[in-house]
């Protein structure tokens, strides 16, 4: 049988897991059922009606749109495949198309919040209180990504134009300006990690007590710890962070270029997900504020 034939393909040829082949059998098999029910089925007879039909089912069968998608990414699989092999000439899912996914709006954090957080920063430990503080705030002012952080040499910080060089995605580099407050936050931090460590390992920027570098989770920790004291918030990382400093710039009336340029962003589209999120806090604002809303 075709799909038999598919799917050893898949296990064998592909190297896909038993987990992923299972996926694929579930789909078809099901596909197989709509269309043919316990007759022998025929892939050459399947025409684009007969897919969106069980498009038209399964959204009846209360399919979330994401699982729809992928039932549809296993059956083009399957009939990519059948004409890779010369059992048909044409593939009837061409020109379909799945339905739309609603992305979520990205997590951030308000500005008040984000206030509050560093107007009462205590911490016992003088360096890694400084430290965190200055992560967290690179996060919250440049947007940056957690590995780019990460990544942050002592020259790739400039005090004097008050700048930050980040390697981004893809190697491209990118400057990013900070403000004064943020100077003094990142100085306050060299001063103590001076006192605290002889030489940082590899040059790096952002240290553990003990010199050596830190990594992507133990990033992560320190924020995820610092943001827990926010109440509320149901999202802590890095990246809620990135998202904030995006949506922050976006409602104080920045240009969505500049925030995509500052984001390291390939494509405007990625950028445009803030407008809508700085959209739903303008409504909110409306509705709480207007007296006919």
């Amino acid at each position: 049988m075709m799909i038999e034939s598919f799917l050893q393909y898949l296990l064998y040829e592909k190297n896909y897991s038993a987990h992923t082949v299972e996926s694929y059998k579930n789909d078809l098999y099901q596909f197989k059922e709509f269309v043919a029910g316990d007759s022998a089925f025929q892939p050459e007879t399947i025409d684009a009606v007969w897919v969106r039909r069980w498009i038209v089912f399964l959204m009846s069968e209360n399919y979330s749109p994401l699982s729809v998608n992928r039932k549809l990414s296993s059956l083009k699989s399957f009939f990519k495949y059948l004409c890779k092999n010369k059992y048909i000439e044409t593939t009837p899912l061409k020109n379909i198309r799945g339905p739309k996914v609603k992305k979520p709006l990205p997590h951030f954090v308000k500005d008040l919040d984000m206030a509050k957080l560093f107007s009462g920063w205590d911490d016992e430990d003088a360096f890694e209180g400084e430290r965190d503080k200055a992560i967290l705030d690179v996060f919250y002012t440049t947007g940056i990504r957690c590995a780019e952080l990460a990544g942050l040499k002592n020259e790739d910080v400039d005090f004097q134009a008050k700048t930050i060089k980040v390697i981004g995605k893809r190697n491209k580099q990118r400057l990013i300006p900070f403000s004064d407050t943020l100077r003094d936050v990142l100085q306050s931090y060299i001063n103590i990690r001076s006192e605290t460590i002889e030489t940082p390992a590899n040059n790096a920027f952002f240290v553990r007590k003990n010199g050596k570098t830190l990594s992507n989770s133990i990033i992560y920790g320190i924020v995820t710890k610092r943001l827990s004291e926010i109440p509320n918030l149901s999202k802590k990382s890095p990246h809620v962070l990135r998202h904030t400093f995006a949506t922050s710039m976006l409602n104080d009336g920045a240009d969505l270029n500049a925030v995509k340029e500052l984001l390291g962003h390939a494509s405007l589209s990625s950028t445009e997900v803030y407008t809508h999120t700085t959209f739903e806090e303008l409504k909110k604002v409306y509705h709480q504020a207007h007296p006919r809303a």
